[in-house]
C-alpha cells in the first residue's frame, strides 16, 4: 500500500527518480480505485456526439462526478511519477509528451515505463534502488 500512494506524497514533485515499483503501484491503484467507484457508484456511461475536430464526450451516471473527481485529484501525481520514471532511465521528462502522438507514442511510453532504469546515479538523482551508492554523482 505504501508504493500505491507514495506519488500523492511526491505530489508535484518532478525532479528525481521514480523505480518501476513506485510507477506501476501507481497504476494498480488507479485501476483499483477506479474499479471500487463502478462498484460503489455504478457503471460511468459515456455519450458521444459529433464535435468539430473529435466527440463530445458526456460523462453520465452517478459514478461519473466522482470518477471526474478521483481523476483529477490524481492528474498531477500521475505526470509526476511518469516523469520521474523517465528520470530514473536517464531520459528527459520531455518525452511524455510522447502520449501525444496516438498508439506508436503510446506503445512507446509503454516501453519505456517498463524498462530498467540506469544503475547507480544519473544526472537526475541517486538509484532509488540503492541511494547509498553514491559514485560517480
Amino acid at each position: 500500500m505504501e508504493w500505491m500512494i507514495l506519488p500523492y506524497r511526491r505530489y508535484a514533485e518532478f525532479t528525481g527518480r521514480s523505480r518501476r515499483k513506485e510507477y506501476w503501484m501507481f497504476v494498480l491503484f488507479q485501476v483499483l480505485v477506479s474499479l471500487a467507484i463502478g462498484v460503489v457508484f455504478g457503471r460511468t456511461s459515456y455519450m458521444t456526439g459529433a464535435g468539430m475536430m473529435t466527440g463530445n464526450v458526456m460523462v453520465q451516471g452517478p459514478g461519473g462526478m466522482v470518477q471526474n473527481l478521483f481523476s483529477l485529484v490524481s492528474l498531477i501525481p500521475g505526470i509526476a511519477v511518469s516523469v520521474r520514471r523517465l528520470h530514473d532511465q536517464d531520459r528527459s521528462g520531455w518525452l511524455l509528451l510522447l502520449a501525444l502522438i496516438p498508439f506508436l507514442g503510446w506503445f512507446a511510453l509503454l516501453v519505456f515505463m517498463c524498462l530498467e532504469g540506469t544503475r547507480g546515479p544519473n544526472r537526475f538523482g541517486p538509484d532509488p534502488k540503492n541511494p547509498t551508492d553514491l559514485e560517480a554523482f
